[in-house]
């Protein structure tokens, strides 16, 4: 039995940590770097787009743009979005800098935003637009703020790339319009398409995160793709709706084609560790002195569930909840409503753990009541052991003829803990992902649930550990629940259940805190539980020898 237990416990602790996450990524010290990598200007064919092999930026002037929800930049070559910081999140390790989400100035990384039509053998995110202002800004009582930039080619055609932004929302209209003056024909082919490298945001090599390209069709659903595969076998998936884009721990961004036409999702090497992933699709021809206009909307923002859900069918898998998202979906959305009550994510996160204790509550009794009764046979089953030495087939025995009298099953505690893993590993997923949590203060010290407790700072040689009363309490609850736990009769045995708490309480001080919390809710409500059921059990027993004494 206690071997058992202490295998449960091992592999239930090693989930936990295989599934966690870098919550206190560091970044290594970037430094913008002049705008070098400009490439030789030349005009690239159609075909060329595709047959990239040397990632080269060219860049030009800038236009600035401000919302109320953004900072971006827009760069004249190719009507590129190239910067876009999000103001009302606060880069990572800092309360006063914004987010920044793309950029194309922090080196070796680049993460940037191209669209555009391919004309007369011209891939308009290699030709230079002008723009009638150099800067734009939505002022307060300004529901939207278009920014158009116009390109024409020699032959005549023109293309006005508009951007729409919208007071409120993450999502960003872009509309292209191709207005033919030239005396032919011309075809046309659309693209959208986003530039990313594959090395940064990677969280760190213990635990990684999730970066990389994803599509979503009604046909396929929502798929992932590493930069590693895009690598070995380049994506080309014919769809007629969905959306492709690229995701990162807590932010997305996605192109949402607004038409039905045929589109194939791609994905490019495009050399020295950048790779793209868009889609692209052949038009119609535009006849002389015709116009074609093409819609699509761009999602740039956190992975809010609410954002995503308006924004486009299946965005809002991109927040992802792991292998259990069946579970910690529903979860979330409980969450989302308790908060919504108490105003206050740590009280949410305290409430929902109480919630789930309560719904838990009959199958943690009757594990607890299982641990009890063997805890009150522990001082037999070691007579049992000094009776019968070394002779293990004999103490085996024993053991079970004494498990069939008391009416015990000494695997009746690990069945209500096995049922109640996938909650607990999908509530871990979901405070995990959620960037709500991002953040957000709970009381006194604890300012980000998302960062972990460090209010007696960090230990430098111990590769600058943070040290924070959540993770210690956190300790003192693991050693407080073993010493309830019946008692191992394996000498061996008893010493390593007592010093597995502090060897994975010290992986509580790395937790985010918003975790550390929801563990350290669920260790005393367990310890409540089971210092009750202990003390029933043990007036029981009790009870049960005087009664035997008086006969």
């Amino acid at each position: 039995m206690d071997v058992k237990r202490l295998i449960l416990f091992v592999v239930l602790s090693f989930s936990i940590l295989f599934f966690w996450n870098s919550w206190q990524e560091k970044h290594m010290p970037v430094a913008p770097v002049a705008t070098t990598q400009e490439d030789t200007p030349t005009k690239a064919t159609t075909a060329a787009v595709d047959k990239e092999t040397q990632f080269r930026l060219q860049t030009d002037k800038r236009v600035s743009v401000q919302t109320d929800l953004f900072k971006a930049e827009i760069d004249t070559m190719g009507g590129d979005l190239r910067k876009l910081e999000l103001t009302q999140h606060r880069a990572d390790n800092s309360d006063a800098d914004n987010f920044v989400l793309l950029s194309d100035q922090i080196a070796p990384s680049v993460y940037v935003v191209q669209s555009g039509i391919a004309i007369d053998g011209l891939a308009t995110h290699k030709e230079v637009f002008t723009s009638a202002a150099n800067a734009y800004q939505m002022a307060a009582d300004q529901n939207e703020l278009k920014v158009s930039l116009d390109w024409v080619s020699p032959a005549g055609v023109k293309l006005t790339k508009t951007y729409t932004f919208v007071r409120g929302s993450y999502e960003v209209k872009v509309d292209q319009v191709i207005n033919n003056g030239s005396s032919a024909a011309v075809d046309p082919l659309a693209y959208y398409q986003i530039i990313h490298d594959s090395e940064s945001n990677q969280g760190t090599k213990m635990m990684p995160t999730f970066t990389g390209g994803a599509y979503f069709t009604d046909a396929d659903k929502y798929k992932k793709i590493k930069f590693g595969d895009m690598a070995k076998e380049p994506l080309s998936k014919l769809a007629k709706d969905g959306w492709i884009g690229l995701v990162q721990h807590y932010f997305v961004s996605a192109w949402i084609p607004q038409t039905k036409e045929a589109q194939e999702f791609y994905t490019k090497d495009l050399g020295n560790k950048i790779y793209a992933i868009g889609t692209k699709s052949n038009l119609p021809s535009v006849a002389p002195g015709a116009t074609k206009e093409l819609n699509a909307k761009l999602y740039v923002g956190p992975q809010t569930h609410s954002e995503l859900v308006k924004a486009a069918p299946g965005l809002e898998y991109t927040v992802d909840y792991g292998w259990l998202s069946f579970i910690a979906s529903p979860l979330f959305m409980i969450l989302s409503m308790i908060q919504s009550l108490v105003g206050n994510w740590g009280f949410a996160i305290i409430l929902l753990t109480v919630l789930i204790k309560l719904a838990f509550y009959p199958l943690s009794a009757s594990g607890y009541r299982n641990m009890a009764q063997m805890r009150e046979l522990a001082p037999r089953l070691q007579s049992l052991k000094e009776k019968f030495g070394d002779d293990r087939q004999k103490m085996q025995q024993a053991m079970m003829e004494l498990y069939k009298k008391e009416k015990i099953n000494p695997m009746g505690g690990c069945l209500p803990i096995l049922v109640q893993i996938p909650v607990f590993i999908s509530l871990y997923w979901m405070l995990l992902a959620s960037v709500e949590m991002r953040h957000a203060p709970f009381i006194l010290w604890i300012k980000d649930l998302s960062a972990p407790d460090t209010l007696f700072g960090h230990i430098s040689f111990l590769g600058n550990m943070p040290i924070g009363l959540l993770p210690i309490l956190m300790g003192i609850s693991m050693i407080i629940q073993t010493k309830l736990n019946p008692k191992p009769a394996d000498p061996v045995q008893a010493k390593v259940m007592m010093i597995m708490p502090l060897a994975f309480s010290v992986f509580f001080f790395f937790f985010p805190a918003g975790l550390v919390l929801y563990w350290l809710v669920n260790n005393v409500l367990s310890i409540a539980q089971q210092a009750r059921i202990n003390h029933l059990i043990h007036a029981a027993a009790l009870a049960k020898k005087k009664g035997n004494a008086v006969r």
